[in-house]
C-alpha cells in the first residue's frame, strides 16, 4: 500500500470520527457520553398512576444502577407522593414534582421519559419529548387515534430519539425461545394468528357530576379532549370506559394480545381488509361507550389472517389462558400466552412438542424490556417494540374500532394511508384535539 493511501484512508478515518463526534456532541445528555458506562441516565416520569407504580417498584428498580429519576410529574400531587415513596426506597436524590409536563421535557439535564398517563395524552407528550430531544418509554397504546402513530414515527426519524413501547412481552425469554422455535420451522409455516382477551369486567351506573378532588389540576388531566364536567366514573381507573380518553377493551389489554399475534405471524405491513362484529350481551347497566364483546379480523396483502376476540364478560379463557393467541402453522400450531407459557402440538394427532419449561415459566419481560430501553439510548440503536413495530400493532386495535363502529368490513390502503371509498372511516383516523393542548406536527 502506498504512502499517499495511507494518508488518504487516514484523512478520511480522521473525518468520520470527527463527524461522529460532532454527531453525538449535538444530541446532548446521556447521548454524548453513550461510552461512559457508569453515566446514569436521567429520566422523567409522567403520570404517576398504577402502571407507574409498577414501573417504580420493578422494572426501574431493576435498572437502578443505570438510571436517576430527576421529575415526578402528575396532575394529582397524591399520586406524586405516593410514587415519590416508592422511589425514596432505592434513590436517595429527591425529584423535583410538577403536574406539567413541559417542566420536565424543557430540562436540559433529563435525556428520557416514561409516558405512562391515560391512552389521549401518550402522543401528545410522546411528540412534544421527541422534539425537544427526549427517547421515550410510552405505555400502551402507542397512540388514541391512527394518525397520531405515522407522526412519531416521522418526528423519532427527524430528531433521532428512541421510542420503546410497552409491549413488554417484546422482551420476555419466553417470546425468544418460542421465537426461535417458530423461525425454525416447527410449526411449518404460520397461516393464522389468533389472539383473545377473557377478563371479567365490572358494569358501572351513572353517576352525577361533581368536583374534582383537591388539588387535581383537571383541565389538564382532561387535556386535548373534549371540555367535559368532572365525573369520578370519567377519571382515575374508570376512564378506559370513554372514548375521549381510552381505546377500549381491545385497546387496553387487547393491544398486548394484538401485538403478540402480529409477532408470531410475522407480518411487516398493514392489513389490507378489516372485518369487525360486536355489541352488548350482559344484563347489567353498564356506562361504557364500548361493547362488551368484540370480534375482528384482519386480512394482510399476502393471505395471512390475524383473528381476535374479546370476552370481558367472563374470565375463564381459552386454552386455561384468559389472555392468549394461537399461531396456525401447516406443520402444527403453538398456544402461547403473555401470562408466561406456550406450548406446541404437531401434526393431525397433535403430538405435544416443546413447551416454555419450568426455568422460563411466568417470566413478563418487565425488566428485559426497560433495559433493553437503556441499552438502546445508550447504543442508538433501534429497541424491540420501535415505534414502526408498535403503530402496526396498535392499527389493529383503531381499524377494529372503526370498522366497529362504521360498515363492518372495510379496506385499507397503506400507501394512500386511508381506507377505500369509506370518507366517515377516513374521519376517525384522527380527532379534533381542544386547545390549548394538541398534537402540534413539525412542519
Amino acid at each position: 500500500m502506498s504512502e499517499t493511501t495511507n494518508r488518504r484512508e487516514f484523512l478520511q478515518q480522521s473525518t468520520e470520527k470527527a463527524a461522529l463526534a460532532v454527531a453525538i456532541a449535538s444530541l446532548g445528555g446521556v447521548h454524548a457520553q453513550a461510552a461512559d458506562s457508569n453515566r446514569k441516565i436521567r429520566l422523567g416520569l409522567i403520570g404517576c398512576g398504577g402502571m407507574m407504580g409498577g414501573h417504580v417498584q420493578d422494572s426501574l428498580l431493576s435498572q437502578r444502577e443505570q438510571m436517576t429519576v430527576g421529575w415526578l410529574c402528575d396532575v394529582d400531587p397524591q399520586r406524586i407522593d405516593r410514587i415519590g415513596a416508592e422511589l425514596a426506597k432505592y434513590q436517595t436524590d429527591k425529584p423535583r414534582h410538577t403536574s406539567r409536563f413541559e417542566d420536565v421535557l424543557t430540562d436540559p439535564n433529563i435525556d428520557a421519559c416514561v409516558i405512562a398517563t391515560p391512552h389521549h395524552w401518550h402522543a401528545p407528550i410522546a411528540l412534544r419529548a421527541i422534539q425537544e430531544g427526549k427517547d421515550v418509554y410510552v405505555e400502551k397504546p402507542l397512540s388514541h387515534v391512527y394518525n397520531e402513530g405515522p407522526a412519531l414515527i416521522a418526528a423519532a426519524k427527524k430528531h433521532g430519539r428512541i421510542v420503546q413501547h410497552g409491549s413488554q412481552m417484546r422482551s420476555s425469554p419466553i417470546t425468544e425461545k418460542a421465537g426461535r422455535l417458530l423461525k425454525e420451522g416447527i410449526i411449518g409455516e404460520v397461516k393464522v394468528a389468533r389472539a383473545w382477551t377473557a377478563e371479567t369486567r365490572e358494569g358501572f351506573k351513572a353517576l352525577p357530576d361533581g368536583t374534582p378532588p383537591e388539588g387535581v389540576d383537571y383541565d389538564r388531566w382532561l387535556g386535548p379532549a373534549p371540555a367535559h364536567a368532572f365525573n369520578k366514573h370519567r377519571f382515575h381507573g374508570s376512564w378506559r370506559m370513554f372514548r375521549d380518553y381510552g381505546n377500549g377493551e381491545i385497546g387496553d389489554d387487547g393491544i398486548h394480545d394484538l401485538d403478540m399475534a402480529a409477532w408470531g405471524l410475522g407480518v411487516d405491513t398493514l392489513p389490507k381488509k378489516i372485518t369487525a362484529r360486536g355489541g352488548r350481551v350482559m344484563s347489567y347497566e353498564n356506562i361504557s361507550e364500548y361493547p362488551d364483546n368484540m370480534h375482528s379480523i384482519y386480512e394482510y396483502p399476502d393471505g395471512r389472517v390475524l383473528i381476535y376476540e374479546n370476552y370481558p364478560f367472563t374470565g375463564y379463557g381459552l386454552f386455561g389462558f384468559d389472555n392468549g393467541n394461537v399461531f396456525y402453522g401447516t406443520e402444527g400450531y403453538m398456544v402461547f400466552s403473555r401470562r408466561g407459557a406456550f406450548s406446541v402440538f404437531l401434526g393431525n394427532k397433535e403430538k405435544k412438542g416443546p413447551t416454555e419449561g419450568k426455568e422460563l415459566r411466568g417470566q413478563h419481560g418487565y425488566h428485559e424490556h426497560m433495559a433493553n430501553f437503556f441499552d438502546c439510548i445508550r447504543q442508538r440503536t433501534q429497541p424491540r417494540a420501535s415505534a414502526e413495530i408498535s403503530n402496526r400493532s396498535c392499527a389493529l386495535v383503531h381499524f377494529g374500532e372503526i370498522a366497529y363502529r362504521t360498515r363492518g368490513v372495510l379496506e385499507f390502503d397503506e400507501q394512500a394511508g386511508k381506507f377505500v371509498d369509506c370518507p366517515e372511516a377516513d374521519q376517525l383516523l384522527t380527532k379534533n384535539y381542544r386547545q390549548p393542548y394538541g398534537f402540534s406536527v413539525d412542519s
